[in-house]
């Protein structure tokens, strides 16, 4: 996925039927589902949201979404700072947060963050098992665990593509260069040393990964603000 979806503080109306292919944003946000619901389904996993639900994206996180019924009214919140292990939660007043983000965005934030409730989703059918496994279990043998759920291997890569977009070794994939990345950006751990706890093979296969992530290589990303960067390539 060479190039990236803009994303920035609006109101967006989706009908019900509508479909948005994958896609990647390079800057963090915040989706607040004012009203109706949708599901998502991206590298941090199916999330099904409805009203009150919250759907908390990282830099260049990529997904597509279904609104297969009511359609949805969603508020996205450029977040500067998302918490990196929450996925989805939930707030008591998302119209105040609507409210709040008319007069004052980062007033919004604040008031979405003092209400969240972090939720876990559980899986519905085996291709979001799947997708969880891989999350938690990057090492797993694709070909033994579809043995042991009963399916034969090419059901599973065609079964995953179609549901995320991607194939399931795309998806590992993806999930080792994001937790790369985000041990880059968050610690001072010698990039040799985050390539080998990650599950690379070396450094030089980290750094390719990380630029067709994010557009840099690892070195670019410690010697200048992550977000900062993403924001002015984006504007």
């Amino acid at each position: 996925m060479s190039s990236y979806s803009p994303i920035r503080t609006s109101r967006q109306i989706w009908q019900s039927g509508q479909r948005i292919e994958r896609h990647r944003h390079d800057r963090a946000y915040s989706a607040v589902v004012l009203s109706g619901g949708y599901e998502e389904y991206g590298n941090r996993g199916c999330l099904r949201a409805a009203a009150g639900d919250v759907l908390l994206h990282g830099a260049f996180d990529a997904h597509l979404n279904r609104f297969p019924r009511s359609g949805a009214v969603i508020l996205n919140l450029l977040d500067p700072a998302p918490l990196p292990a929450v996925a989805m939660g939930r707030i008591a007043d998302p119209d105040a947060v609507a409210r709040a983000a008319e007069r004052d965005p980062h007033a919004a934030l604040t008031l979405l963050r003092e209400q969240l409730q972090p939720l876990e989703p559980a899986p519905a059918d085996w291709t979001e098992a799947l997708a969880r496994h891989l999350l938690t279990d990057p090492q797993c043998c694709l070909g033994r665990w579809a043995r042991e759920q009963g399916l034969r291997p090419e059901t599973v890569a065609r079964g995953f593509r179609r549901v995320f977009g991607v194939t399931p070794a795309l998806f590992r994939a993806e999930g080792r260069a994001h937790r790369a990345f985000g041990m880059i950006v968050d610690t001072e751990a010698p990039l040799a040393g985050v390539a080998a706890s990650t599950g690379f093979a070396d450094q030089a296969h980290m750094t390719r990964a990380i630029r067709a992530l994010t557009g840099f290589p690892p070195g670019a990303w410690r010697t200048s603000n992550p977000f900062k960067t993403a924001g002015a390539r984006a504007g």
